[in-house]
């Protein structure tokens, strides 16, 4: 990782601060962190995992962001894309677009991601609907959709755990 105030530590995977950092550069850090986890053949074995992975960035925007992880069909990572930004509170995602960045992708299965401003995770009735309507577009296709997470600054809720999806 390259960042002005940090240098590379002893150990590997450690870092020695340069000079004083603020809440903003450790945000920045931590994203920077999380983007390099997701990069293209790192291998996703659990919701867990790409949960916080993908909390890192998205719990702070101020808007809503749809993304996706592709994976290929040994879910190794082939990249993580914001399709669609939203407003405040919502955000208008089509599932037609999700379904032609996939096949482009040549994917073989995706992890849904987005994020409520609010901070609260807890999915809303049209998250769930959503959710049903990309699970069957993306199964017409032969891609397996694993999970829809939503994100807050108060957690991660996966649709998968609770019975949704």
């Amino acid at each position: 990782m390259r960042y002005h105030k940090l240098k590379a530590g002893e150990c590997p995977g450690t870092y020695v601060v340069t000079e004083p950092v603020t809440e903003q550069d450790l945000l920045r850090i931590a994203n920077q962190i999380a983007r390099k986890r997701l990069a293209k053949g790192s291998a996703i074995t659990s919701t867990t995992e790409a949960a916080e992975r993908l909390q890192t960035l998205l719990q702070e925007r101020e808007h809503e962001v749809f993304g996706a992880l592709f994976l290929d069909s040994q879910h190794r990572v082939l990249a993580f894309e914001e399709l669609f930004r939203g407003t405040l509170d919502s955000a208008s995602i089509y599932p037609r677009e999700v379904v032609k960045r996939a096949l482009l992708l040549n994917c073989g299965a995706i992890i849904a991601v987005h994020n409520h401003p609010s901070g609260d995770p807890e999915p809303s009735q049209s998250d769930r609907v959503f959710t049903q309507a990309l699970k069957e577009a993306l199964a017409l296709v032969d891609i397996r959709l694993l999970d829809h997470l939503v994100v807050g600054a108060e957690g991660v809720v996966s649709l998968k755990e609770r019975g949704l999806l």
